[in-house]
């Protein structure tokens, strides 16, 4: 079953929405410009700019003709692909790195669960080695960096603290 963008980018525009309004809610922090209401708001609010854009159409040309020139180059379609009885169970990853994360978060900390999780998904969505790794390297890092210094909000050290 396919919807149309115009019904997806309103459920966003709403989900965003409704997500900024909440996040406006939350109390701020005494002493602090940055609070727990500065997170969610922005992320409703790029959320909802982005779902008025998919039900507007805005950039639907870019992807029919990226769309038609990868056709023309490659000639296959991944739905064309043969597909084992294993390659539906993919769909069980991201539920399965979720629970990874909650189970092992606290024994090895965020930086190597994180590594972990990133790596298999960059593999996953088909990345080789060479940009899975290295992504699966940088991004812990970074995400560390920018809820340790950033927002404030303390992550699990485990096995490899971070020297900040």
């Amino acid at each position: 079953m396919r919807l149309s963008d115009r019904i997806t980018g309103g459920f966003l525009v709403v989900l965003g929405s409704v997500t900024a309004y909440a996040g406006s809610l939350l109390p701020p922090v005494p002493g602090q410009q940055v609070g727990p209401n500065v997170f969610p708001l922005v992320c409703g609010s790029l959320i909802a700019i982005c779902g008025l854009l998919i039900a507007l159409g805005i950039g639907r040309t870019f992807e029919d003709e990226a769309e038609a020139d990868f056709s023309a180059h490659v000639g296959v379609i991944e739905s064309d692909l043969p597909q084992t009885r294993l390659y539906k169970l993919r769909v069980l990853i991201p539920p399965a790195l979720l629970l990874f994360y909650v189970l092992a978060v606290d024994g090895l900390g965020f930086v190597p669960t994180a590594a972990v999780i990133a790596f298999v998904i960059a593999v996953t969505l088909g990345a080789n080695l060479k940009l899975a790794i290295p992504v699966a390297l940088l991004s812990p890092v970074g995400v560390h960096l920018i809820f340790y210094k950033l927002l404030r909000v303390p992550l699990p050290d485990g096995l490899l603290p971070m020297p900040w």
